[in-house]
């Protein structure tokens, strides 16, 4: 089964994907991870994002796309991926189509903005260790002290609210409108987040089943 997963940055693509791709033994292939790792190996197209990324410049659709190319023609996606990250624009998704690639299903997370605000700008990450907390649902024994080694947690600078907002302006600008892209290809399927991870996980096995 080949998959895309959409939703905010914040709604829990990631959780679901890892879920999936235990329940149906396929990779799931995450932009950032996978540019990481064409860096990393020297490929053509990594190291043309490398000469992106030294300039401190954005990563040009041809090169990511290129790099997702090469990833899918991989022997251990033969059976079917996931996508996470991958498609974020109309663009994208034409070039996903220009492939040759047919996908069977979108799940869209849906969790509401200000959910997202407050999800993440609760989260805490340990100065020395990386442990992560969160003030509402997973909180320190002892206010702003690590339970593990006893550093100091902090707000990471992405978790701020005014960061967290304009990412959400981004995601609504630019990836949203393939909600109504994958929409009109009739293999959308829209999955409500729920406050508990394994309640939307049930929603989201389930709308693979249906």
């Amino acid at each position: 089964m080949k998959l895309i997963l959409l939703g905010a940055p914040g709604a829990g693509k990631g959780t679901q994907a890892e879920v999936i791709c235990d329940k149906l033994s396929i990779p799931a292939i995450s932009t950032g991870n996978i540019i990481r790792e064409a860096l990393k190996n020297g490929t053509e197209m990594g190291l043309k994002a490398k000469s992106f990324i030294d300039a401190g410049q954005l990563v040009p659709d041809e090169v990511v796309i290129g790099i997702i190319k090469d990833r899918l023609a991989a022997d251990d996606c033969n059976n079917g991926f996931i996508l996470d990250g991958f498609p974020r624009t109309i663009p994208q998704a034409e070039a996903l189509d220009a492939m040759g690639i047919v996908i069977d299903k979108v799940i869209d997370i849906e969790v509401p903005d200000e959910k997202i605000v407050k999800r993440m700008s609760g989260r805490r990450v340990c100065k020395d260790c990386g442990a992560s907390y969160h003030l509402e649902y997973k909180k320190p024994e002892k206010d702003g002290i690590c339970n593990l080694c006893g550093g100091e947690l902090v707000q990471r600078k992405d978790d701020h609210p005014d960061t967290v907002l304009d990412r959400l302006n981004v995601y609504h600008d630019q990836t949203e409108p393939l909600k109504t892209y994958y929409g009109n290809k009739g293999i959308l399927c829209v999955v409500e987040g729920q406050e508990e991870v394994k309640d939307t996980t049930v929603l989201t096995l389930k709308a693979l089943e249906d």
